[in-house]
């Protein structure tokens, strides 16, 4: 089973050879141009997994030839492979939104990196986000099994919003094992609030924090001390869609999380 199929143009390429050969070992199937031009009607005969484009080539130059495979093909991703080292270069690239950036001489690793990262990225994260939900399986049930704290309740639901947005993104029978030990969790949370809420109805100051108490314990005293204060209210509003949320924020805010 190939891994991929690469085009690599550059005008020296009989001197990247060696590369082009481990790159072959590892499953890959390399198409190689010379220059520009041929590399654009290349990549209208062709759908390729990756480009490795050179930046310094005569006619055509790597960021003239980048702007043309663009429009022939936008979605495929392009590594520009270059020695040099000039800043407007790198930026001008960057802009043209190419997938990664290697400076010359690479070693063969270097290229297997970025084909990983560009090609094979989803496979990885599936592989190595299943093998950490398969580890902390057992450790979370026991958590469940164990909990007897609204702390030790908070933690097994960080557990488990973690674990459901990281196996969102991947493929794989891992978020079937999880919405089961969610279901458990469920259940076992149910019974720990049956088990305390006439204790916590009768016990203000001890309970956990409830809507109830937001004001009297968060607002208030911010209020007397003369901060400025906004309140946005959500209603049914779950800590994993907060999440998501929060990671398109962060750029311009700080958070304190409280479950």
């Amino acid at each position: 089973m190939k891994n991929g199929t690469l085009l690599w143009i550059d005008d020296e390429i009989e001197l990247l050879r060696p590369h082009i050969l481990f790159l072959e070992s590892k499953d890959y199937t390399i198409d190689t141009v010379t220059n520009g031009r041929d590399a654009i009607d290349r990549c209208r005969e062709t759908t390729y997994d990756l480009i490795l484009l050179d930046e310094n080539m005569p006619g055509l130059s790597g960021l003239e030839t980048l702007n043309l495979i663009k429009e022939v093909s936008p979605g495929t991703p392009i590594v520009m492979v270059t020695k040099s080292e000039e800043e407007n270069i790198m930026n001008q690239a960057i802009g043209s939104k190419i997938s990664d950036y290697l400076i010359k001489p690479v070693n063969p690793n270097q290229i297997l990196l970025t084909l990983k990262k560009n090609i094979h990225r989803r496979e990885i994260v599936t592989e190595v986000t299943t093998t950490g939900y398969q580890q902390q399986f057992g450790r979370i049930t026991m958590l469940i099994n164990e909990a007897e704290t609204i702390d030790d309740w908070k933690e097994i639901y960080r557990n488990l919003v973690r674990w459901e947005l990281e196996l969102e993104h991947t493929e794989g029978s891992m978020s079937d094992m999880l919405r089961m030990q969610k279901k458990e969790a469920n259940l076992e949370f149910a019974r720990f609030v049956r088990r305390n809420y006439e204790d916590w109805m009768a016990h203000p100051d001890e309970r956990p924090l409830m809507s109830p108490d937001v004001f009297k314990t968060h607002i208030f005293p911010s209020l007397d001390k003369g901060e400025k204060v906004f309140l946005i209210v959500l209603d049914n509003f779950r800590f994993d869609q907060w999440r998501v949320i929060a990671d398109e924020l962060t750029d311009y805010f700080t958070f304190d999380e409280e479950l």
